[in-house]
């Protein structure tokens, strides 16, 4: 089996920063046609530049919480690259909550953000893939990549509906999995702890501490790279990890394995 994704065509969520930048842009370097996918579009243009008519990238802006939203990126990975064969839900967002306020609506925001816009989009996008397959009875039919976090399984007392919305992405992760099965569509997630993102270098530039905290909570005693989660986010995509699906791989450097007293989620 192959780990190669060149000639692919993937839709990569949440592409303007952080993460989902990371992983669209390690796609696009592996020779694979990438849909950078984001509401920010002023980000994505800064990333991906305003031209969007050549080359093995393109950019489509709107608000994935909305399905015509989701049907119009559809459409436009289509007319741009004929097909779709990856998809990469990286749009994420954490909020802090307050666990004792029943007026604090966290839940449900993230719920709708993390949870939501990640089945809609899969659900839409596996239909293409099955149209795409018919009249094949071998190989992947396409591969559903969610990111998810060790949040899922560690708790803190601030980020209940972060918490919730992951876990729930992890079980989504494996029910879709068994229902696309049949069709050849693998489904599998990346839980992973702390990754050198923009956000949390900017965390660290005002709380040095806070990175010795993490690399003391961490048995490889460090913070992964973005590199290292595209890499992982590949083999997940790849016919490499063809009999693979329902599976959420952690990526945390070691940091589950603790107690999860002196072991926090954050």
């Amino acid at each position: 089996m192959s780990f190669s994704i060149a000639g692919k065509t993937a839709i990569v969520t949440g592409a303007a920063n952080g993460i989902g930048l990371a992983v669209a842009r390690h796609f696009a370097d592996q020779g694979a046609n990438v849909m950078f996918a984001d509401m920010d579009e002023t980000g994505l243009i800064d990333e991906v530049g305003e031209n969007r008519d050549e080359g093995n990238i393109r950019y489509f802006a709107g608000d994935l919480r909305e399905k015509l939203t989701i049907a119009n990126l559809l459409s436009a990975t289509i007319d741009a690259f004929d097909k779709v064969d990856i998809l990469v839900n990286a749009c994420r967002q954490v909020i802090r909550s307050d666990a004792l306020d029943p007026e604090d609506n966290a839940v449900e925001t993230m719920l709708e953000q993390n949870l939501m816009t990640s089945l809609r989009l899969s659900q839409y996008v596996a239909r293409r893939m099955i149209k795409q397959a018919e009249g094949q009875s071998e190989g992947q039919a396409g591969s559903i990549v969610n990111l998810s976090s060790i949040a899922s399984r560690r708790a803190h007392p601030d980020l209940l509906a972060f918490s919730i919305s992951t876990a729930a992405v992890d079980q989504m992760t494996r029910a879709l999995a068994v229902a696309m099965a049949p069709q050849r569509i693998r489904v599998n997630a990346v839980a992973f702890g702390s990754v050198m993102s923009a956000s949390l270098q900017e965390v660290l530039r005002d709380n040095d501490e806070y990175r010795t905290v993490i690399e003391e909570k961490t048995p490889l005693s460090r913070i992964a790279s973005p590199r290292e989660l595209a890499d992982a986010v590949q083999y997940l995509a790849s016919e490499g990890s063809g009999f693979m699906t329902g599976q959420v791989l952690t990526l945390d450097g070691g940091r589950t394995l603790l107690d999860p007293v002196t072991a926090p989620a954050h």
